[in-house]
């Protein structure tokens, strides 16, 4: 079947950005006194988690205020430059494609609304989206629904014509959390982890197959609503 819309998760998806978090990352440890960087992977291993979680995990025994530390790793992140080449190989040409298709596009992200916003403005990428949806005070972070359910409207979908395409088991569960069907991108941070939990997940290799998906020329196979 062929999808009216679709929603992308951003980090690990879309776009590098354990890049961008491991600089700001290096700079706030090296402020600290520490003589190493940080663990890639383990950015990449929290990237769908974010906020405290993420920073704790990421800075270790470097980490002083959970909630103090990832407002400053914010101010950080405000001010650095974005990368022109932060989206991963083939995301743009692809989601291009997708937008001249008329499919809507949205996103639906636990990276700060102002965040999605500037990254993909930066990246020029924000006039291809309907709905950009990110974190906010007092709305649940995924896997709860509710950013996915404010996607959805943003679109104006529903879970016959649209589909959820992220790179983690959260958003597997986000997907599930509001009835959508779900693709997995190859080359996701949680992809190979989401997979190997569940080997059975439909997946894209590249953006040419997930454009293929969209069009209903490649078949998800079993869709998983439950």
């Amino acid at each position: 079947m062929a999808f009216k819309n679709i929603i992308f998760d951003l980090d690990g998806t879309l776009i590098d950005s354990a890049r961008v978090t491991g600089l700001i990352i290096d700079q706030m440890l090296a402020d600290r006194g520490s003589p190493g960087s940080a663990d890639r992977a383990v950015i990449r291993a929290m990237d769908a988690v974010g906020g405290e979680a993420m920073i704790t995990a990421v800075m270790g025994a470097y980490v002083q205020n959970p909630g103090a530390d990832l407002e400053e790793f914010r101010a950080r992140h405000r001010l650095i430059c974005v990368p022109d080449d932060l989206a991963f190989p083939g995301v743009v040409e692809g989601l291009e494609a997708i937008h001249r298709s008329g499919t809507r596009l949205a996103i639906c992200s636990n990276k700060p609304q102002y965040l999605c916003e500037r990254i993909l403005r930066d990246l020029r990428l924000d006039r291809l989206f309907a709905t950009i949806i990110g974190s906010d005070a007092g709305r649940p972070r995924k896997p709860a629904p509710d950013a996915a359910l404010r996607a959805l409207a943003g679109v104006g979908g529903n879970t016959a014509n649209t589909v959820y395409c992220g790179d983690s088991q959260i958003d597997v569960l986000t997907a599930r959390a509001v009835g959508l069907p779900v693709v997995l991108v190859e080359w996701g941070y949680g992809t190979a982890d989401a997979i190997r939990d569940e080997p059975g997940l439909p997946r894209a290799e590249t953006m040419s197959c997930l454009v293929e998906i969209i069009h209903g020329l490649r078949e998800l196979g079993p869709l998983f609503h439950r």
